[in-house]
Parts: C-alpha cells; structure tokens; sequence
C-alpha cells in the first residue's frame, strides 16, 4: 500500500537586499538535507529562466519604466516558479523573495500589488521578513558589491523597508531583526520551524 503523500511545506524568506535571505537560505536548505528531507530552493530573481534574466537586467537600469519592467518581470519569475515547482514532490519549498518584492514599486502601486499578488499565491505559516535597518544594509551592500542595483542606495532602502515593513505587519509575517549574526538570525529561524 502507498503511503499518503506529505504536504509540502512551504517557507519563504523576503526582506531589503542584503538582509540576509540567501545566506539563510541556504543554511536552513543544507540543515534540512542533512536531516534526509528533501528541498527546493527558489531564489529570485532566478537566473534560470527569461522572466528572471530580464528582471535582474532592469535592476541594473535607471529610469521609471526600468523600475517598473524590473517588478513585473520578477512577479512572472515567482508566478513561473510556483507553477513549475510547487506541485513536485519535495518535503520543503524555500522561496528566497516573494511578495515583498512588491515593495520596490512607487505607492500606491505597492500595496496594490501587494494585496492582488497575496490573493493568488500559495501562503504559509513560515514567511519571515527579515528587517535589516537600512544603515546596516547599506554598509553591507557597499562592502560586498562592485556594481549597485537601481534600489541599493541609502535613500531607497530608506523607502523600500518603510513600504515592506508596513506590508509585514498587515499580513502573516514573521519579523526578524536581521541587524545581528547570521547564527543568531539562523537560530530564531529554526526555532519557529
């Protein structure tokens, strides 16, 4: 007799750039393979496929229609991931990015986004936002980064976490204070699962 399929958890971490949503990622994604459970990680914008490409392509541009094209390419890039991915079986499904990236679009367009884009995609119990304040992302982009997307200036990220903190805390996110170590942000990760 087959035994019944486990539901697949789904667990997303969003946040400013350089909150640390990869590098978490990719921590949980080794401890949860190194316990046997199978995982699918999905970063975006994903470098695997055209909505992705053109995504990250527009981050690099300047401009109004730039910004917009680079937030409407990178929602076909979740869309597509979701679609493809989400009916596989794996224990876990880790989406690095995905409703917040909303956030980057001029108001009152982001919350618009926001609430249209929550309608229709999965949701889950485990969504962390990871709050870095944007000194400390800022400080983090300049020291890891040669060439700066079109929202990695201090002003941007100023914006940017004021609108994806107010979006947080209307929906069922976990906060996090992203200011400390990758292992005390790890820990508090791994205690919610």
């Amino acid at each position: 007799m087959e035994e019944p399929r486990k539901q697949m958890v789904l667990i997303v971490l969003d946040g400013l750039d350089a909150s640390g949503k990869t590098t978490q990622a990719l921590v949980l994604c080794d401890s949860l393979r190194i316990n046997g459970k199978t995982v699918c990680l999905r970063i975006h914008p994903s470098d695997d496929n055209f909505f992705g490409a053109k995504a990250r392509q527009f981050l690099y541009s300047r401009g109004k229609s730039a910004h917009f094209a680079s937030a409407i390419f990178y929602m076909f890039d979740i869309i597509r991931s979701i679609f493809l991915y989400s009916w596989r079986r794996y224990d876990y499904m880790i989406f690095v990015r995905y409703l917040m990236g909303t956030a980057y679009l001029p108001s009152p367009f982001d919350k618009i986004a926001y609430y249209m884009f929550a309608l229709t995609v999965p949701k889950s119990e485990f969504m962390f936002f990871l709050d870095v304040n944007p000194e400390e992302a800022d400080r983090r982009i300049r020291q890891t980064r040669s060439q700066l997307e079109m929202f990695e200036s201090f002003e941007e990220l100023k914006k940017i976490r004021y609108k994806a903190l107010s979006l947080a805390l209307t929906g069922n996110w976990r906060i996090i204070n992203a200011n400390r170590s990758t292992e005390d942000v790890q820990k508090e990760i791994s205690r919610t699962l």
